[in-house]
Parts: structure tokens; C-alpha cells; sequence
């Protein structure tokens, strides 16, 4: 089950929290999407680990491997992977949690509705 998150709520708190919050959001979100995708390669824990270790290398394919587990999720078979590569690149992560972030209430509001 994913959660639904405020995606305001989670920017402010991110900002607010000096990065802690992302931090957590960032982890929050790799489960999500592994939940709703299957894609075994995404750990919340082990992307962050790796992205630590790698001083943000990792990430950068982090947001290319999730835009290609939301396009095998989503119906309209969007790939925004590329995108979300870009913005990781020139440092607009938290634009990748909060587009992602979006998708992912989609599926949450799709599922309720059931």
C-alpha cells in the first residue's frame, strides 16, 4: 500500500527540516515506487546508501531507473525518465520527488476509488 502525501507539505518540511525530511522523502518515495512497480533494484535504503557513497552519482541513475519503473506503471505509458535525469543533473532533485511524488497519489486516488 502507498501512501498519499501532500506534496506542499513535503517541499516546506523538506526546506524547513534543512534537508532531513527530503532525506526521508527521497527513501519514502524509492519504496513507493518499487511497491507499485516490482522493480527490485529500487531499496529506499540502498539508493540513498549508494547515492551517499557516490556523492550523488547514484542519484542521477536513481532518476532515470525511477521514470522507467513509472512508465511501466502508468496507463498513458509517459517516459519521463529523461527528464527526470535532466533535472537531477542540474539539481532540481526535489522537482524529480515532487513529480514522481504526483504520479504516485494518482495511483494511490485510482486504487482508493476501487
Amino acid at each position: 500500500m502507498i501512501k498519499k502525501r501532500d506534496i506542499v507539505t513535503c517541499v516546506i518540511l523538506s526546506i524547513v527540516t534543512c534537508g532531513l525530511y527530503g532525506i526521508y522523502w527521497f527513501i519514502s518515495l524509492t519504496d513507493d515506487v518499487r511497491a507499485v512497480s516490482g522493480d527490485e533494484r529500487l531499496s529506499g535504503g540502498k539508493c540513498f546508501l549508494l547515492t551517499l557513497i557516490t556523492c550523488g552519482i547514484y542519484g542521477i541513475y536513481w532518476a532515470y531507473l525511477i521514470g522507467k519503473a513509472m512508465m511501466q506503471v502508468n496507463k498513458n505509458n509517459n517516459d519521463n525518465s529523461l527528464l527526470y535525469l535532466i533535472l537531477q543533473i542540474f539539481g532540481l532533485g526535489i522537482v524529480t520527488y515532487c513529480l514522481v511524488q504526483n504520479d504516485l497519489n494518482a495511483i494511490a486516488d485510482e486504487k482508493e476509488s476501487k
